[in-house]
């Protein structure tokens, strides 16, 4: 049985899941603005949707709505003669219930 800190290895903070963190969208119809929170998480590479989210919610006490994951490959590195490759990795972007927040400072 693998704890939700084997699941979840370390948030990702760029400047792009910044700005995802503090996204506002404008309803066409309504013309009123939501908040829509989107967290972005490096993860265990055989970690599953329905994991990912359980371990989110345990850990941070919060509610998901929606899971997004994509594989990130590894660059491509030399030094000199000897070429080398980074590990791929797993992201996750954890899209939030409204009313639910994770402070990124925090983390």
């Amino acid at each position: 049985m693998r704890t939700p800190y084997d699941i979840i290895l370390r948030p990702v903070i760029t400047e792009k899941s910044v700005k995802l963190a503090n996204l506002e969208a404008k309803s066409s119809k309504t013309k009123e603005t939501k908040k829509i929170t989107k967290i972005t998480f490096e993860v265990a590479m055989d970690a599953t949707k329905p994991e990912i989210k359980e371990a989110v919610e345990k850990v941070f006490g919060v509610k998901v709505e929606k899971v997004n994951t994509m594989i990130v490959k590894g660059k491509r590195k030399g030094i000199r003669f000897l070429r080398g490759k980074k590990k791929d990795w797993k992201k996750a972007v954890v899209t939030l219930k409204p009313g639910y927040e994770i402070d990124l400072e925090k983390l």
